[in-house]
């Protein structure tokens, strides 16, 4: 990845975002007959390609309500419980798990949701290629993204500068980033990279309480199972 201070902005940041470092292993997985369905006569419909056009909302979901976006869904249950209890925000959500991306649309037909779309490909490529409008997102939900934690890897995380550079760039002023986690150096190494982001101010000191709104999955309960400590950071653009 390139060596690029967190202030630049325009071709040099975005470069910084290509393929040399994936904030994630893109893994086979196992389609379900159900899951593979979905895929393929929904996939059509409710994907928005990768084709680094700016999006036109409107065009997309037929209104100009905020739009959220969800980066690495996983199985998509509480992407599609969220977007059915708020039907006055859309929401998009980025996967590259072809198994979540047929749970999802499986979700989205079952629950007749006209406020979710997909879009299958790396989120940081799809922001840095300006598919997403600058100061277009109202927020940015991050659930449990892989931790990567070996030091090694640590490069690999989603939460840290310059990718949060751009994910601010990408807000609204007075939009918010909501980070948890199961994984406490994580929670901590994503504090600290929060808390120096320019343009992002933390709604609370230190960690966040839980948001009443957002539902608990299975893979966080197998979290609490397994006695680790769910942390949420919740971050503001100022």
């Amino acid at each position: 990845m390139t060596d690029t201070k967190p202030n630049e902005t325009g071709a040099e940041e975005n470069s910084s975002f290509r393929r040399e470092i994936r904030t994630f292993v893109l893994r086979s997985g196992h389609f379900t007959n159900s899951e593979r369905k979905y895929y393929e006569e929904l996939h059509d419909t409710f994907c928005i390609p990768y084709d680094k056009t700016p999006l036109d909302y409107v065009k997309v979901f037929g209104n100009n309500n905020p739009v959220v976006i969800e980066i690495g869904f996983g199985m998509g249950k509480a992407t599609a419980l969220i977007a059915e209890a708020n039907p006055q925000i859309n929401y998009i959500g980025m996967e590259v798990h072809k198994p979540g991306v047929g749970k999802l649309l499986g979700e989205i037909k079952e629950r007749g949701l006209k406020n979710l779309r997909i879009i299958e490909h790396d989120a940081m490529e799809v922001l840095a290629d300006g598919e997403i409008p600058d100061e277009s997102v109202s927020a940015f939900h991050i659930f449990f993204p892989d931790p990567w934690q070996k030091k090694r890897h640590c490069k690999r995380r989603l939460v840290q500068r310059p990718r949060t550079n751009l994910l601010t760039k990408k807000l609204i002023p007075g939009g918010y980033l909501y980070f948890v986690t199961d994984w406490l150096p994580y929670a901590e190494f994503g504090l600290a990279e929060l808390t120096q982001t320019e343009g992002l101010r933390n709604k609370y000191e230190g960690f966040a309480p839980h948001q009443e709104w957002r539902p608990e999955t299975r893979f966080e309960q197998k979290g609490l199972d397994a006695n680790r400590v769910i942390k949420e950071l919740f971050f503001e653009k100022v």
